[in-house]
C-alpha cells in the first residue's frame, strides 16, 4: 500500500489535480509503484527522492517531477518531515499538444524523456495559485482548467504556437464564434472541453487563439459576462447566494470577491446603492 494520501481537487475531461501528502516514514526505497497515466508533480513542502531504475532525482520545491505512464518507480525519504505535492494529469492528446519535441518520449507516447525540469518562480506561483484556489473553492472549472494548462505550458516552455498576424481573419472568426457561444448561455458552467468541441478545435488552441484575439484569457472573458449579467439582476434579487449559484459561481464568497475585484464594491453594496 502506498504511504500517502491523495485528495482530488479538480476532475474534468481535460485535467485532474490532486493534493498529495506523504508523512515520509519510510527512509529506504519503498515498494514499487506505477502510474497508469503520465503526471506532472509540483512539490511545495518537504523533500523526497524519486527512483526510476538506476536513475533518481531529488524532489523539492525547485523541481517539477515527471511520472510517466506504466514506468515503475520507488520513493525514499532520507530526511524527516515528509512532503506535500500537487499532482496533475492532463488528458494524453492535450499533453502531447503541449509537450515540445525536445521533451517527448522517444516512442511518441504521452510521456517524457526525462525525470523532470527545474521550477522557476513563475511555475511555483502558478502551482500555488491552482492548488490554493481549488482548495478554497474560489475558481470554477473553466478557469481551473485554463490555469492548469497555463501551468503545464509554462513548465514545459512550450513556444511552438506563434500568434497569427493582425490581418488574419481565422483567429478573429474563431474568437467571435466563442463569444457568441458563451453569450448564448451566460449561466452555464462551461468547461474547456465543452467549448472546444462546440467550435471544433482543441482546448489548447482555443485558449491560445482567444487570448491573442481578445487580450484576456477565456475564463476571464466568461467571468466578465457573468458579472455584467449580475449587475442587471442584483436590484431585483432577494437572495445573493442563489444568484451566485445561478450565475455559475462556486459560492457566495466567490461571487462577492470577483464582483468587488472588478467593480470596487461588494454585490450587496451595489444592490443598496441602486435600491436607495
Amino acid at each position: 500500500m502506498p504511504e500517502f494520501a491523495a485528495t482530488p481537487i479538480l476532475t474534468t475531461d481535460i485535467a485532474a489535480v490532486w493534493n498529495v501528502m506523504c508523512p515520509g516514514h519510510i527512509r529506504h526505497r519503498a515498494g514499487e509503484e506505477c502510474a497508469t497515466t503520465t503526471h506532472l508533480v509540483f512539490p511545495y513542502r518537504g523533500v523526497y527522492v524519486h527512483h526510476v531504475g538506476s536513475s533518481h532525482t531529488v524532489v523539492e520545491a525547485s523541481q517539477v517531477l515527471f511520472i510517466n505512464e506504466d514506468e515503475p518507480y520507488r520513493v525514499s525519504h532520507p530526511i524527516d518531515g515528509g512532503d506535500s505535492t500537487v499532482s496533475i494529469r492532463v488528458d494524453p492528446e492535450t499533453l502531447l499538444e503541449l509537450t515540445p519535441a525536445r521533451y517527448r518520449h522517444p516512442k511518441g507516447r504521452a510521456a517524457f524523456d526525462r525525470l523532470g525540469v527545474r521550477a522557476d518562480h513563475r511555475t511555483q506561483q502558478l502551482a500555488a495559485t491552482v492548488r490554493q484556489r481549488l482548495q478554497r473553492g474560489t475558481v470554477d472549472a473553466l478557469e481551473a482548467e485554463e490555469l492548469t494548462l497555463e501551468l503545464v505550458r509554462h513548465t514545459l516552455g512550450d513556444k511552438r504556437w506563434s500568434a497569427p498576424n493582425s490581418n488574419g481573419s481565422g483567429p478573429r472568426k474563431l474568437a467571435d464564434r466563442v463569444k457568441l457561444l458563451l453569450s448564448s448561455d451566460v449561466r452555464r458552467r462551461w468547461t474547456l472541453s465543452d467549448a472546444a468541441k462546440s467550435v471544433g478545435v482543441s482546448p489548447v488552441y482555443l485558449t491560445q487563439v482567444f487570448k491573442h484575439a481578445e487580450g484576456v484569457p477565456l475564463y476571464r472573458y466568461h467571468l466578465r459576462l457573468r458579472l455584467a449579467r449580475s449587475l442587471d439582476l442584483l436590484a431585483d434579487s432577494d437572495d445573493l447566494t442563489d444568484l451566485a449559484f445561478d450565475l455559475g459561481f462556486t459560492s457566495h464568497s466567490h461571487f462577492t470577491a470577483a464582483f468587488r475585484k472588478v467593480y470596487g464594491v461588494t454585490p450587496s453594496a451595489f444592490q443598496r446603492s441602486v435600491r436607495a
